[in-house]
This record gives structure tokens, sequence and C-alpha cells, in this order.
């Protein structure tokens, strides 16, 4: 028989943390900067599109979002992270652990709806082009992105709540960040029943919007000039690129959460959590700030304002 403070634990210890003595510091150095990376180069996307009026636009707002989303994860997983780098003991209390998990789970959500509204985006400019401005209006975009972030928001929320319901057999967690469902005691039908709802809902339908726009895009392409379907490749290169980046990194995810993480090499685990949280921040801001020209315009102008100014300010 547990005892009632083995079942309701007030604290949950990452394990997967170990002694790396002096190497520890080098880790947290190089999080740290990564960590800092991944706040600028989404930082400056996010002011590029706010500061210049000719990007108020609902493809550079999507990718706004997308950067903004980028901070918001990060933010729930690195500074704990970079804390027990440092740290000799790795223990957070439960409602801490629950609120980065939902955190961390609900930026991977909100990455996907975003992702969806901007392949349906993509769908109207390049199949519809004369509609795009009466479609794509103020209000639509809004709307979308409303959306986008409410069903995960809400969705996700009632599924953590089920999971907190949970009495806990145990306290130990083998991730970098929480996951406390394999800590339950008790059998996890609803929850399976409602996760596998959430899922179905909140996941497949995103991907689904995304395989269907970009099916009727070759389409329309195939019937097109060549011309056009540069034109199309180039604005849609970017979506492409992030959206395979990101489906592979949840499918990392995936992997771990499919399989018991004591089972698995504490090496693999890692890399598969540090790979599913920072690759798509970092990688997003490079891919649209390179390829598309209006935003590498503005980057390099502003680059070039700001050393001017420097310049200017020397004896």
């Amino acid at each position: 028989m547990k005892s009632n403070s083995s079942l309701n634990p007030l604290y949950i210890q990452f394990t997967l943390f170990a002694d790396y003595g002096p190497l520890r510091y080098l880790f947290f150095i190089l999080c740290l900067l990564i960590y800092m990376t991944i706040i600028s180069a989404n930082v400056v996307i996010i002011l590029t599109v706010c500061l210049e009026k000719s990007l108020h636009q609902p493809m550079y707002i999507f990718i706004c979002s997308l950067s903004l989303n980028s901070l918001y994860g990060s933010a729930g997983f690195f500074p704990r992270f970079l804390f027990d780098l440092l740290s000799d003991t790795h223990f957070i209390i439960l409602p801490l652990c629950i609120l980065q998990m939902y955190v961390i789970y609900s930026y991977a959500a909100f990455e996907l709806t975003i992702l969806g509204i901007m392949a349906y985006d993509r769908l109207v400019a390049i199949c519809q082009p004369l509609h795009y401005h009466s479609k794509m209006t103020v209000k639509k975009v809004t709307q979308l992105l409303v959306s986008a972030f409410l069903y995960p928001a809400v969705g996700l929320g009632f599924c953590v709540y089920l999971i907190v319901r949970l009495p806990l057999c145990g306290n130990k967690v083998h991730r970098v960040f929480c996951s406390v469902i394999h800590l339950s005691c008790l059998e996890r039908n609803l929850n399976n029943k409602m996760g596998s709802f959430y899922h179905l809902t909140a996941f497949f339908t995103p991907l689904f919007l995304i395989l269907i726009s970009y099916l009727r895009i070759l389409l329309v392409c195939r019937r097109s000039s060549s011309e056009f379907r540069g034109k199309a490749l180039q604005t849609c290169l970017p979506h492409i690129v992030t959206f395979v980046n990101y489906f592979f990194s949840v499918f990392c995810e995936l992997l771990l959460s499919r399989f018991l993480a004591d089972d698995v090499n504490p090496i693999v685990i890692v890399a598969l959590s540090l790979e599913f949280l920072i690759i798509p921040p970092i990688t997003n801001p490079l891919i649209y700030g390179l390829s598309l020209p209006q935003i590498r315009r503005l980057i390099l102008r502003f680059l070039q304002v700001h050393k001017t100014q420097k310049m200017s300010k020397l004896p």
C-alpha cells in the first residue's frame, strides 16, 4: 500500500541530470548562448514586422506569430533547464512542473495550428489571387489567429486538468522537462480518450489542412506556366521547410512519449528533447529572414542604419 505522501508528491525530481563537474559550466554557457540566439533572432523578426508598415500583411503577421510562439515555448523550458544545469539538486514543485508541461505542449500545438493557417493563406494567395485581399481581411486574419491559439489552449488545459486529478505513484521524471502522465497510479482510460480526441482535432486537423492546401497548390502549378511555378515555389518554400523541420521535431518528441523514457538511452532522450525545443525556434527566423527578400532587405537596412548611427558617434 502506497502512503499518501507517495501518492501525492509535493516535488518532482529530474533524474536525467548528472554531476558533470566543471563541464556543467561549459554546458550552461552553450545553452545560454543558444537561448540568447533564439531570443535575438525572433525579436528581430517581430520588430521588423511590427515597425515596417509594408509588412502589415497576413503572411508576415503569421510569421510574427511563429516568432512569438518560439519565445513563449523557449521561456517555458530554458530558464528552468539552465537552473538545473548549475544546481546540485533537481527538484521542482508539482504545480510548477504541471505549468511547464502545459507551456511546452501548448507551444507545440500552437506551432502546428499557425502553420496550418499559413498553408491556407498560401492556398488563397496562389489559387485565388484576385480574391486574396477580400478573403484575407483583418477580421479574417484575427479570427484565424484567435482560433489557432484558443482551441489548443483550452483543449490542452482540459487534458492537463485530467492529469492533475490522477494520483501519482512516484516523483521521478526521466526527462529534461516535466511530463508526469507516466507516473499515474490508476487506469487512464478517460485521459487516453480525451488525449486521442485532442490530438485528432488539434494536431491532425491542421496537418490535414496543410496537406490538402499543398495538394491543391500543386494541381494549380501543374496547369500553369514555369514562371508562375517559380513564383509559387519561392513563396511556399520557407513554409514547407518550416513545416518539415517542425514535423521532424514533433516526431522525435512523440517517440519519447510513445516509449517509456526509462528504457531509452539518456543521451538519446536529451538529444531528442533539445531538438524539439531548440531547432524550430532557431531555424524559423533564419528561414524567413534569409529566404524572404522583403524581410531580408529590411533587416539589412536596419543594421546599416544602426551601424551608421554608431559610426557617427565616434570622435
